[in-house]
């Protein structure tokens, strides 16, 4: 790739981000950084500059399957937090992402479902503050 291609889309992926994560994206990035800037370079330009600008999914459906995709993890609860607050960010509301809980419930089990309800739990009392 072109050095201007990656620029474009490190912008493409770093406007992206912002919209959909706020001040939340950047301080994770900014954090990885510091250990890996190139992980975080990655991050920006691969999965928002290429994957989560592709335009057949809107932003709100990126979220509710990565959401239901890091319930099933089930060991990845800050990323969960993080992802909670863009559904949230992006239009989801707080029904759509207890729905979405329950409905990874039947697929990834109770036990993981009782922990991204304590992790929902969590993200709605933050925003209350």
């Amino acid at each position: 790739m072109t050095e201007k291609t990656d620029n474009e889309r490190f912008e493409r992926g770093h406007a992206l981000l912002n919209k959909i994560h706020g001040t939340t994206g950047k301080n994770v990035l900014e954090g990885i950084s510091e250990i890996s800037p190139d992980l975080s370079k990655f991050i920006t330009e691969y999965a928002f500059g290429d994957i989560y600008s592709r335009e057949v999914l809107g932003l709100r459906e990126r979220q509710i399957a990565t959401i239901a995709s890091l319930i099933t993890l089930g060991d990845a609860a800050s990323e969960l937090k993080v992802h909670m607050k863009a559904g949230l960010n992006v239009g989801l509301t707080k029904e759509e992402i207890i729905e979405i809980i329950l409905q990874m419930s039947l697929y990834a089990g109770f036990p993981r479902a009782i922990h991204a309800i304590k992790t929902a739990k969590e993200v709605f009392d933050e925003l209350k503050e």
